[in-house]
């Protein structure tokens, strides 16, 4: 093969350029890779390194702001990296939410201004972490207009003798301008927790007591409001209470057991109560209903009076509710936080109700809701998703009325929801939760800075919070100066948005099944007993009342096999109650009665603590003989024996089997069905009169014995008469045929 003069093999020309470009990358120092190429897109997950934020300031920057970025990069991979570098980098200014969504799901490059490298010490090995810290300026990176800006924290490293960008993460830096008027917003913050009582109000674990412990979930919850600025009081988060989480607790700090120990939980279930007390004495409390319930699955299950009863503004047995009514829940918090809840206002889980639920909730004098975006055919109005002002509040009409609804915001409420498991940790949350309250205060300003605009933020029910992130997130509202902080009675009567009509719930996740239908049968066993107790069946069946309600807490729908076995538990715990009233009969079961109309005295048992009214129905087996009149209603007071008597007809003596039922006066049956044996020796009409008959045939017998006996003695006859031959007087048809003569024998 021939070789051309002078020119160089490709293996050995390729080779000869790659080392040459790894040379002057070692000279040049790091460098952002190719990726970081105007147009290219890259995400959080990009390398193996994490970073996780714990310092990003100021949170509110300004043209001469000093940028302060530090934390944790962890290496997640399995090779070895070097020669660590950081820097950050910004993309395009974002002049909406709608484009601030976009680049949340897509995350900007950062091409648009870099600032320098900064290496780190130390070398990241597999599993290990090093902490990092970067520092540069406003300037440097070209911020000089008001906005919110998308930026990279990109991290260089050498992995296998090769320099790349080995981890990233984006988040935001926040520049507001300065609106007339601040951004309005108002937190909804949940103090609940799932059931630990079964139906007759014994504890079936002692989950609660760890969650009120040092760092449970319900103790940071507290600690996230008792750490705000001032002790809260500039700050008016709305705290969302379930009477039935405060009734647990009540009963925990008066001691309690599980399965026959002692309960851990006695001093801090005592503690939490006084800590609540104290917040409840700075922040509006609104009362959720009993248990929060499933309001929507009850009420698709024909069990709307369960929802009716567990509304906390409804009075005991019923009727419409207003705010400061005397509902159970309103009750129960009054007592224990000695304060009076707002329960004209419901807020649903999951945000969105069917249509009959609602008119149920209207009816019971409800006028303020609280939902999801989800909710509404066109939303994007209310939470300034169409570039002008947010406005919480969005009236609604409806069959009843107007309605007034809040709007809860679905982004900032997922920044709240996911702070804890957020990549790059609570801290680049918090900024995305600046940047969304950023950016609409951006846009405002380029339509009317006057405008007022308001903003609600509602966290799920059982959020994770960390009072290291979340209590700076509802502080922002006083020390940001363009933000300001308002209650949900602030809203309800700040400006209003058109977000369409309400649209009916897709979602599923509600609770169905044989639990509902155990649950309907509960109702009406305890429909019954309160027709049995009268006016006073709300307060009388009270406890019953929570515990239908405990059963049908929102908090089973992610537990199918928990929400079958609690409305299994109820149904038979109520039903038990019938077997509680029942006939006291003697130990043969006989009863003797002395005369035709003697009544029948019974005894009638009730082992409820509280007085019923009951039917009794008693009847003979074969219906001859026996006749039991009709007993008017008896009233049996609690824990009490009460003698009934029975009045009774028989028409014969003997024994008779007697049928006897308790009854409801709807007529549920109370106890259970027992037979009496009845004895009677008196005679009745028809014993009576064959007896009064064979005593006169005896009579007219002997009266005719003693006729013939007085006619043969006028006679003077001397031979004995036939008893049953009739001897003709004197002169009869037989005087002329004398009885023939009787010889004897010569």
């Amino acid at each position: 093969m021939r070789r051309t003069p002078g020119r160089l093999p490709t293996s050995l020309l390729v080779c000869l350029l790659t080392c040459l470009a790894a040379l002057g990358t070692v000279l040049a120092g790091p460098v952002a890779p190719a990726a970081a190429a105007p147009g290219d897109q890259t995400t959080s997950t990009a390398g193996p390194v994490q970073v996780t934020l714990s310092v990003l300031e100021p949170r509110t920057v300004t043209a001469d702001s000093v940028i302060q970025v530090s934390g944790t990069l962890t290496n997640a991979g399995d090779d070895t990296i070097t020669d660590v570098s950081v820097r950050l980098q910004r993309g395009d200014r974002l002049t909406s939410r709608q484009a601030l969504a976009e680049d949340a799901a897509r995350p900007s490059a950062g091409t648009t201004a870099q600032a320098p490298f900064l290496p780190q010490s130390g070398v990241l090995d597999p599993g290990d972490d090093i902490p990092f810290a970067y520092s540069t300026t406003a300037a440097e990176l070209g911020i000089t207009a008001a906005g919110v800006y998308p930026v990279l924290v990109n991290v260089n490293g050498t992995r296998g003798g090769l320099v790349e960008r080995v981890g990233e993460l984006p988040t935001y830096l926040v520049a507001p301008g300065a609106p007339t008027t601040p951004t309005s917003v108002a937190w909804l913050w949940p103090l609940t927790d799932r059931p630990h009582r079964d139906a007759a109000g014994r504890f079936t674990d002692d989950d609660l007591a760890a969650e009120l412990s040092a760092d449970g979930r319900l103790d940071r919850a507290l600690q996230v409001l008792e750490d705000l600025p001032d002790g809260g009081r500039g700050v008016p988060v709305t705290l969302a209470v379930d009477p039935a989480l405060v009734q647990e607790l009540t009963a925990m700090a008066g001691g309690y057991t599980v399965d026959g120990v002692a309960g851990a939980g006695v001093a801090a279930a005592a503690t939490w109560l006084d800590r609540l007390r104290a917040l409840a004495a700075v922040h509006p409390v609104l009362a959720l209903p009993y248990a929060d319930v499933d309001a929507d699955a009850l009420q698709s299950a024909g069990l709307s009076d369960v929802v009716l009863r567990a509304l906390p503004g409804t009075p005991a047995g019923g009727g419409a509710g207003e705010e400061g009514a005397d509902g159970e829940g309103a009750r129960i918090l009054a007592d224990a936080l000695d304060t009076q809840p707002r329960t004209d206002l419901v807020w649903p889980a999951g945000g969105v109700l069917r249509a009959d639920t609602l008119a149920t909730l209207q009816a019971a004098g409800v006028d303020q809701l609280v939902l999801a975006q989800g909710a509404y055919t066109d939303s994007d109005a209310a939470v300034g998703r169409t570039g002008r002002a947010a406005a919480a509040r969005v009236p609604v009409d409806t069959a009843a009325g107007q309605l007034t609804t809040l709007v809860a915001d679905t982004a900032l409420g997922d920044v709240v929801a996911g702070a804890d498991t957020a990549p790059g940790g609570a801290r680049a949350a918090e900024q995305r939760y600046l940047a969304e309250l950023g950016v609409l205060t951006d846009q405002l300003a380029a339509v009317d800075p006057a405008v007022a605009q308001t903003v609600l933020v509602v966290p799920p029910r059982e959020v994770e919070a960390d009072p290291s992130w979340a209590t700076p997130m509802l502080a922002d509202t006083v020390t940001q100066t363009w933000l300001a902080g308002a209650s949900l009675t602030d809203l309800a009567a700040g400006p209003s948005a058109e977000a369409g009509t309400l649209v009916a719930p897709t979602d599923t996740t509600v609770l169905a099944g044989e639990g509902l239908v155990a649950l309907a049968r509960a109702d009406a066993v305890r429909a019954d007993l309160a027709a049995a107790v009268g006016d006073e069946a709300g307060d009388v069946l009270a406890e019953q009342d929570d515990a239908i309600a405990r059963a049908s807490s929102t908090a089973w729908r992610g537990d199918p096999a928990g929400f079958a076995a609690a409305a299994a538990d109820v149904e038979q715990t109520i039903d038990g109650l019938r077997g509680q009233v029942g006939l006291v009969v003697p130990a043969d079961g006989t009863y003797s009665l002395a005369s035709s109309d003697a009544p029948l005295v019974l005894t009638v048992r009730n082992d409820l603590p509280f007085a019923v009214t009951v039917v009794l129905d008693l009847r003979a087996r074969s219906g001859v003989g026996f006749t039991a009149g009709d007993v008017p209603p008896q009233r049996l007071e609690a824990n009490s024996r009460t003698v009934v008597t029975v009045p009774t007809t028989v028409r014969q003596s003997g024994g008779f089997t007697v049928v006897a039922r308790l009854t409801t006066p709807a007529g549920g049956v109370l106890g259970s069905e027992v037979e009496l044996r009845v004895t009677s020796t008196a005679y009745g009409p028809i014993t009576l009169a064959i007896t009064i008959g064979a005593a006169a045939l005896l009579g007219l017998l002997f009266l005719r014995r003693l006729v013939l006996f007085v006619l043969r003695r006028r006679r003077g006859e001397a031979r004995p008469v036939d008893d049953d031959v009739l001897v003709p007087a004197d002169g009869g048809p037989d005087a002329d045929h004398p009885a023939p003569t009787t010889r004897s024998p010569v």
